[in-house]
């Protein structure tokens, strides 16, 4: 999850549940306050792309994909958001990965500061569910 937002109705309320999250707050609390933040600013890509982080974390792929479509809807330049579709998508079985995934590296050739970070994102998403089959995959196509 990263620390990219866009200025939202309720930005204390993100900020306090992104702090949590780094701190490494239960996910499941953290869960029900992006719920609650999305509910609250449903036009905010930054919400939806925390939520979908989450849910897959927890494990809750289909949750993720409609999260995570949310989120690249409003906004297709986030990479993070990309990321996390292509693992809702990899644990859903949909089509159309390669896509996200190739606009991905594209972004990260671009600019070695997202590609930096977008690292340390994925290693995080390894550290909290270690062996997480799509992220190793993930990984290795964007390597």
């Amino acid at each position: 999850m990263t620390s990219q937002q866009d200025t939202i109705p309720g930005e204390g309320l993100f900020q306090d549940a992104l702090n949590r999250y780094q701190s490494g707050a239960p996910l499941p609390g953290l869960l029900d306050d992006f719920e609650a933040i999305t509910r609250q600013a449903p036009r905010q890509a930054a919400g939806w792309t925390c939520l979908a982080w989450l849910q897959l974390l927890l494990d809750q792929p289909g949750e993720a994909l409609r999260s995570a479509r949310t989120a690249v809807r409003l906004n297709p330049q986030d990479p993070q958001a990309r990321i996390n579709l292509s693992l809702a998508m990899l644990e859903t079985g949909a089509k159309g990965v390669r896509e996200h995934v190739d606009l991905v590296k594209r972004l990260m050739a671009f600019s070695p500061e997202l590609a930096k970070e977008l690292s340390t994102s994925m290693a995080d998403g390894l550290s909290r569910r270690p062996g997480w089959p799509a992220m190793v995959k993930l990984q290795s196509w964007l390597a």
